[in-house]
């Protein structure tokens, strides 16, 4: 929450737990420095029921302590790997260079290929997943660890081509299409905190006080739910949703409480 800074103290940061399924935060913490997100994340899972559920988290947050908080609780993890986790991201990686080993896997059902237009361009992401993972020596230091996975992300604009790989970890047995969601779904916590600062336009705000911050920014999360839900009659984005409900607020207010 950047308009939450000044000389004499760190902006909040919030951590939150999303719920894509749902649209809606279940909860959420609040920390001063972005590293003290590792710390916070188990005190957030403690705080909330995740029994059956799959959690993602980005790479920051792919740590032996928190894996094991997940597993402790009966859920379960498709985690982002990036060099934060050197041992961990050079043997995923270089596992998914051998072009034998990703034949192997496309004849093993593990293997998914999607192809979209986005932002004027075109966007080919092939997901890769494997169960043999009884060669990786990190192994024995993640929880419950059934499979990793890759997605390799392609987007095509004006004849270039440009290429990016993301690697997980993940406690589920193989099925790619249950991988490519919660991979594809992750990003649902992004788009909540772009309505934050462009919806809401919570950067802006110079709220110094933290627990006054951290309560508009719980406040904020409860609009964004009630603007997913409900309906003003015409396709709008929520920005122009939000400002026909406060047009009209005695019109809409019934309704909304309804909900």
């Amino acid at each position: 929450m950047r308009g939450n800074q000044s000389n004499g103290q760190k902006a909040n940061h919030i951590v939150s737990a999303w719920c894509d399924m749902d649209g809606f935060c279940l909860g959420q913490k609040k920390v001063e420095e972005k590293s003290n997100e590792i710390t916070a994340i188990p005190q957030l899972l403690d705080a909330i029921q995740i029994k059956g559920s799959v959690i993602t988290v980005d790479a920051m947050g792919t740590q032996t302590e928190i894996v094991e908080k997940i597993k402790q609780k009966h859920a379960d993890y498709t985690l982002a790997v990036k060099e934060n986790q050197k041992n961990l991201y050079r043997e995923i990686s270089e596992y998914f260079e051998d072009v034998e080993l990703l034949k192997e896997i496309k004849c093993n059902n593990g293997y998914r290929i999607t192809k979209e237009k986005s932002h004027s361009q075109i966007e080919t992401r092939e997901y890769y997943q494997c169960s043999k993972i009884g060669w990786m020596q990190e192994k024995s230091r993640w929880k419950g660890i059934k499979s990793i996975g890759m997605i390799c992300k392609t987007t095509e604009q004006s004849g270039k081509q440009v290429t990016e790989r993301r690697y997980y970890i993940s406690s589920l047995p193989l099925n790619v299409e249950l991988f490519a969601r919660t991979v594809r779904e992750h990003w649902s916590v992004e788009v909540m905190h772009w309505h934050l600062d462009v919806t809401f336009k919570e950067d802006a705000n110079t709220t110094l006080d933290k627990t006054a911050a951290q309560n508009l920014n719980i406040i904020n999360k409860w609009c964004l739910s009630i603007l997913k839900l409900f309906d003003v009659g015409k396709k709008l984005s929520l920005r122009k949703k939000r400002y026909c409900i406060s047009m009209n607020a005695r019109k809409y207010l019934e309704q909304i409480l309804s909900l």
